[in-house]
């Protein structure tokens, strides 16, 4: 029960952070003396609170005659949230209790969550409520691009728990049982530790999206080609490169993500050249046959893995972002040999960061042609009339949905 108060208390400073600072959750670290597994499941507990906000708050408007200072707010959420998972709720109201009672501007109030919590209705299903909407900056281009039920049905994906997808080795010997995508990748629904799976240990396999698998399975990288992976960390792309038997060098900005891609390929036996450089003023010593280049971007295609980003983003960053992303594309070109081809992709859903990206680098450079993609799995209508490939949450809805992406395969002479 120690170790459940403490988790717990550490999803609430981790929700208040978020939602009061305006923090993402990626940056924040867990509160110090907690053990690995308090910190995984005060972070669980955060990330399936904010896939919940909109729910839990409709469940407890009419309970509050007006809203509570935040960090009260949030343990009301936490609670019904866990109630709604079917934690006891005998526990789940003392506990609340006592978090609010332990904090010095919420003791005061812990009468109240104790009130509120008993008042609520059973059974408690959130599930069954409509999912969160999108933030209006980003919903609105999204319901005119695609259609209300189109977005309704990435907005039920996105208010999942997103399963674990894996992709293994070609010469795999141990993988833990899962359903086979019709990409090649391997989808876990109820995982577990993942460290304590088979194959894990052996560097059969890593963990990485579906949709971002078909990135690398786009570029096609040959045995013995010198490859480029662009803002390459945490490497799975850069495992998948290597693994085809390519040369490869994984540069990215930041040292302390390119750590991980690190432990990545040791685990794995697999090879790179890692380098922790700014691609804008970084320039190689030879030019490469294929250029991997995974933008910086708005991240909107990975709400149902980070469900913090609508609290936190606005869509102000994004003008910024798309002059990056143009400068790198532009880099990346001059840096290919004739004949080599580059894959560009960001993990959004926005057609600023895809579609609108492609159509201004044709533009740009005259001699630029898009190889149309040709990867298993994919279907027809992902292919955008240019050749690019878009791919949204919402594809596989059956099957738990994926992330969302634009990518595009480019030659020049």
């Amino acid at each position: 029960m120690a170790g459940d108060k403490s988790a717990r208390g550490a999803a609430v400073a981790l929700l208040n952070a978020v939602l009061g600072d305006g923090a993402m959750l990626s940056q924040l670290e867990a509160p110090e003396g907690l053990t690995p597994a308090e910190r995984a499941r005060a972070e669980r507990l955060a990330h399936d609170v904010l896939r919940n906000l909109d729910r839990a708050d409709r469940v407890l408007k009419p309970l509050l005659r007006k809203a509570p200072p935040l960090p009260v707010l949030n343990i009301l959420r936490l609670a019904v949230v866990e109630r709604s998972q079917g934690a006891a709720a005998y526990g789940v109201v003392n506990e609340a209790v006592s978090l609010a009672r332990a904090g010095r501007k919420t003791q005061h109030l812990a009468g109240l969550v104790n009130a509120v919590l008993r008042a609520l209705p059973e059974p408690l299903a959130l599930d069954a409520m409509a999912p969160p909407m999108l933030p209006r900056w980003l919903r609105q281009p999204l319901v005119h691009l695609h259609g209300r039920d189109v977005v309704q049905t990435i907005e039920a994906v996105q208010a999942a728990a997103p399963p674990v997808d894996i992709t293994p080795k070609r010469a795999a010997q141990a993988l833990p049982d899962g359903v086979a995508l019709p990409n090649g990748s391997i989808r876990l629904a109820h995982p577990g530790q993942i460290s304590a799976l088979p194959g894990y240990a052996s560097g059969d396999w890593w963990v990485q999206d579906a949709a971002a698998s078909m990135a690398a399975r786009l570029l096609n990288a040959q045995p013995g080609e010198a490859v480029l992976d662009l803002c390459a960390a945490p490497g799975g792309k850069t495992m998948q490169l290597a693994d085809a038997g390519a040369r490869v060098t994984a540069l990215d900005i930041s040292a302390p993500r390119l750590e991980r891609l690190r432990e990545n390929l040791a685990r794995t036996g697999l090879q790179a050249e890692v380098v922790v450089a700014d691609a804008l003023e970084w320039a190689p010593a030879t030019p490469y046959d294929a250029i991997l280049l995974d933008a910086p971007c708005s991240a909107t295609g990975t709400i149902r893995r980070h469900p913090d980003l609508p609290h936190v983003k606005d869509g102000s960053d994004l003008p910024a972002l798309i002059s990056l992303q143009a400068a790198l594309m532009d880099r990346a070109l001059g840096w290919l040999k004739p004949g080599g081809r580059l894959v560009f992709c960001t993990c959004s859903l926005l057609p600023e960061e895809g579609e609108h990206q492609l159509a201004a680098a044709l533009s740009r450079h005259p001699g630029l042609s898009v190889l149309r993609p040709d990867l298993p799995g994919i279907s027809p209508e992902w292919i955008t009339p240019a050749g690019g490939l878009r791919l949204r949450p919402d594809h596989w809805a059956d099957l738990g949905g994926m992330d969302g992406f634009f990518m595009v395969c480019l030659t020049q002479p």
